[in-house]
């Protein structure tokens, strides 16, 4: 099913992989349509071996009538035809294992699309059916049903209901959607919904995928009742643990599930999406019987501040400490502002930027890189409004423009757009300044972000000194980090001045030092 493993049972290979998320319409064009695909994504996976990543994470790339971006799932066990087909997702497998990188790709269990055939089927059969029961149809509030059965918001704006004509012309019951009205959410209280799901990780793991991120992994169990909850901030970030809409105890079970049937595949991995603050909470769900990894999000969601990123290094081990689970590190990802950008844009953030992937690839874990961070590509966030595809643009009645400017194509070569993303239009305009930031021109600087990734990838992977587990914070200058991972030293000026390194052999900087000082913005390894 995979490629031979580089760890053991004790250590498994995704403890401390690096992995490289792809978002599949903004890598690679392979025919010329402007959206990115599978074919793209194949042929450009030297590219990804030369990097130095060991494993794939592909967004959503089942068959979708793409409401918000794939993430609306109409079939599950097949491709989209937008990216390709499953012929062509087995030639990625298989020349991705070739090259020694694995492949894992996104699951959505919490919702499907309403063009799925339950959902059809759902409004066909009426209240009380047995189709209606895989979702959460309600009758509506007040006198003549015409009120949302609770007060839930859905995280892209509006309310997380939406009421549909009934086959005999008149409004009728309503169905939850915790995103987008195209998004229904299925009720995993239905043995249909988990069996279902079941038979879906096991058509592609027999395929050859390695794992998969789930999508929403704290979401999936609903509190009994459906009960109003407290008013709270709309948007996708602003998630507190006790919000009725995720974290319910049942979502446990429905994990234990899962886990039964990936333990069937000893090298396959989950990785969840949890957003949960409590430390106890999330580490509840990498349980020796629940998930290998969950996202931690704590470093995208600092700033460029020493006290704030210890902070979020100590918080993001704790975690996990006790359940004996590994660390998961990320900047970025689809979903927020690029890291550039995040770290004040122009050549601070740039600077910033480089110094933060020092730092992340130091430390103990998993570490995830969004495809563009190692071109060091910051948001577009003027993308003229016609072409805007988020639907949090439209939910919110064009007062947020949503995600888009963080999934620009990728600026492959060239001096002007589409830098060979593709040959027709690109989806989403990429900006002529990035000339400068193609893969091609970054690869024939020493000095560029590319190589800096490149290099620091190399020695994460040679280097024993990586192997080691434990972080031990070292004593260093006003607003800088120091620590030291079995013999490494990692240091982080925060401050607006050079500050002195401490004794050893330098193995990377993320700037040049000045007479021999880090300087401000800037990280550094030293033996």
């Amino acid at each position: 099913m995979t490629p031979s493993s580089g760890g053991s049972p004790v250590d498994p290979w995704w403890r401390s992989a690096v992995f490289y998320q792809v978002y599949p319409r903004s890598f690679a064009d392979s025919d010329g349509d402007g959206v990115g695909d599978l074919g793209g994504l194949r042929d450009r996976l030297g590219y990804l071996e030369a990097l130095g990543v060991n494993a794939l994470w592909i967004c959503p790339i089942t068959r979708s009538p793409m409401a918000d971006g794939g993430y609306d799932v109409s079939d599950p066990r097949d491709i989209d035809p937008l990216f390709g087909d499953i012929d062509t997702l087995r030639e990625v497998i298989a020349e991705a294992h070739r090259r020694g990188i694995r492949v894992t790709m996104d699951l959505v269990p919490n919702h499907t699309s309403d063009q799925h055939p339950w959902f059809a089927a759902a409004l066909a059969a009426g209240p009380g059916s047995a189709e209606r029961a895989r979702y959460f149809f309600r009758d509506g509030r007040g006198p003549d049903g015409s009120e949302p059965p609770n007060n839930w918001p859905s995280i892209f704006g509006g309310p997380a209901w939406t009421r549909v004509t009934e086959s005999d012309g008149r409004p009728g019951q309503w169905y939850l959607h915790t995103f987008a009205r195209e998004q229904p959410d299925l009720n995993w209280d239905n043995p249909e919904v988990a069996a279902d799901f079941e038979r879906t990780l096991r058509f592609w793991l027999e395929r050859g995928i390695d794992g998969f991120r789930i999508d929403v992994a704290h979401g999936m169990a609903k509190p009994p009742g459906l009960p109003d909850m407290d008013p709270v901030p709309t948007g996708m970030f602003h998630l507190e643990d006790d919000d009725y809409r995720f974290n319910n105890p049942g979502v446990h079970d429905i994990h234990r599930r899962i886990r039964k049937v990936m333990d069937e595949y000893p090298e396959a991995v989950t990785i969840g999406e949890v957003w949960v603050n409590d430390n106890v909470r999330f580490g509840e769900y990498v349980r020796p019987d629940e998930l290998h990894l969950a996202f931690n999000f704590k470093l995208a969601e600092t700033g460029f501040d020493a006290a704030e990123i210890r902070s979020a290094i100590d918080n993001s081990i704790q975690a996990v400490t006790w359940v004996g689970a590994s660390a998961t590190w990320t900047l970025s990802n689809h979903d927020v502002e690029r890291e550039v950008t995040r770290y004040g844009g122009g050549p601070v953030g740039v600077a910033r930027a480089r110094a933060m992937i020092l730092l992340e690839l130091a430390l103990p874990g998993a570490v995830f890189l969004y495809n563009g961070s190692e071109l060091g590509l910051p948001n577009v966030d003027d993308l003229p409004e016609e072409v805007l595809r988020d639907p949090v643009w439209e939910r919110s009645g064009h007062t947020e423009r949503g995600r888009d400017g963080c999934r620009v194509p990728i600026p492959w070569e060239g001096d002007r757009p589409p830098f060979g993303f593709t040959t027709g239009q690109s989806w989403l305009p990429i900006p002529p300044e990035w000339a400068e930031l193609t893969v091609r021109a970054q690869s024939e600087r020493p000095d560029s972000t590319l190589s800096l990734y490149r290099s620091a990838l190399v020695l994460r992977s040679r280097r024993s000194e990586f192997a080691v587990q434990d972080v031990v914070w070292r004593h260093g200058p006003a607003d800088c980090l120091v620590f030291e991972r079995g013999g490494l030293v990692c240091v982080l000026n925060a401050s607006a001045a050079p500050v002195p390194l401490p004794p050893g052999e330098l193995l990377l900087a993320s700037a040049p030092l000045a007479d021999g000082r880090l300087p401000a913005n800037a990280a550094a390894w030293l033996v």
